[in-house]
């Protein structure tokens, strides 16, 4: 069983860019994120990663990136009004609570996690296009030159996690498949279970390894690989992206505040980044190359089969 978030390879446009390519522009939809705090912002980021994994046919991963995402975000939302008190707008006096003292649920504190909850949100969604899109063996060919222990660690972490998923998934079925009479297994025993296998997982990958001779200093391989045509598009998105981020704050297109009242900007420039933004997640679309009339015929005559099919 493999994870939904493992790396498929698929004739997409983000799948066959090179991996400086793919990082460069989901790196720039994770950099508004980060740079901005304005939830129109936010959510347009959003709306690009996950447009980005549907066009690249990652929509398992999309999708229980979303309910973590969500999760997460709801998570971050009740955590920041219950200890946070800050605000003009009381929704609710909770009274005082152990550990809290006097809990006041505030809108500006709701809206200040909510903030921070799509920011998460988003950079959940970018991972998971990240992983279920960009193959990491072509990432450790291209940081060899670079790092090539540290390249080969965060390889094999990336193949390891979604194996230890697929365990974890297995070892669920296994428990119960046992029947209604044997007795309940909870997480605890799971998760050791769980955390042997890996260990000894890691054991064998090690032994591997070292009879591979990866721990010899040898010179580093020349592979050299045919450049893509999708990765001047990606690159040419993510240095857009990027430029009109940068443009943006000075221009005042994060103009969120939440204490001690919420003002929520939507100016000209907001909205203009926040379509732009949006409209990156079409970047993986792949157009359809057009047939010319005398192709058809030609690879009719060659295929009087398909042809009549």
């Amino acid at each position: 069983m493999k994870s939904h978030f493992a790396y498929q390879p698929r004739p997409r446009p983000l799948q066959l860019a090179s991996p400086g390519a793919a990082v460069a522009y989901l790196g720039a939809i994770v950099a508004v994120a980060f740079l901005y705090s304005n939830p129109l912002v936010l959510v347009a980021a959003g709306i690009a990663a996950t447009v980005a994994g549907l066009l690249c046919g990652a929509r398992r991963s999309v999708w229980l990136a979303l309910k973590m995402g969500f999760s997460l975000a709801l998570l971050i939302v009740v955590v920041n009004a219950l200890v946070v008190d800050r605000g003009e707008t009381v929704l609710a006096r909770l009274g005082d609570w152990p550990l809290f003292g006097r809990v006041d649920v505030t809108l500006e504190a709701i809206v200040a996690g909510l903030s921070g909850g799509l920011r998460a949100a988003v950079a959940i969604v970018a991972a998971a296009v990240y992983s279920a899109c960009v193959d990491p063996d072509r990432v450790l060919r291209a940081l060899r030159p670079l790092a090539g222990r540290s390249a080969l660690t965060a390889t094999l972490v990336s193949r390891l996690v979604p194996v230890a998923a697929a365990d974890a998934a297995r070892l669920r079925d296994a428990a119960r498949l046992r029947g209604p009479g044997a007795a309940a297994v909870g997480r605890g025993p799971l998760a050791r279970r769980l955390l042997a296998g890996s260990l000894d997982r890691a054991v064998d990958v090690a032994a591997t390894l070292e009879l591979r001779g990866y721990s010899l200093d040898a010179p580093p391989a020349r592979n050299r690989r045919a450049r893509s045509r999708y990765d001047r598009r990606f690159y040419a998105v993510a240095a857009l992206v990027l430029a009109a981020a940068i443009a943006g704050k000075a221009l005042g297109a994060d103009d969120f505040q939440t204490y001690p009242a919420v003002e929520i900007g939507l100016g000209g420039a907001t909205l203009a980044l926040s379509v732009l933004v949006a409209l990156s997640g079409l970047a993986p679309l792949r157009r359809r190359s057009r047939v010319s009339p005398s192709s058809r015929i030609t690879r009719a005559n060659r295929h009087p089969e398909a042809a009549r099919v």
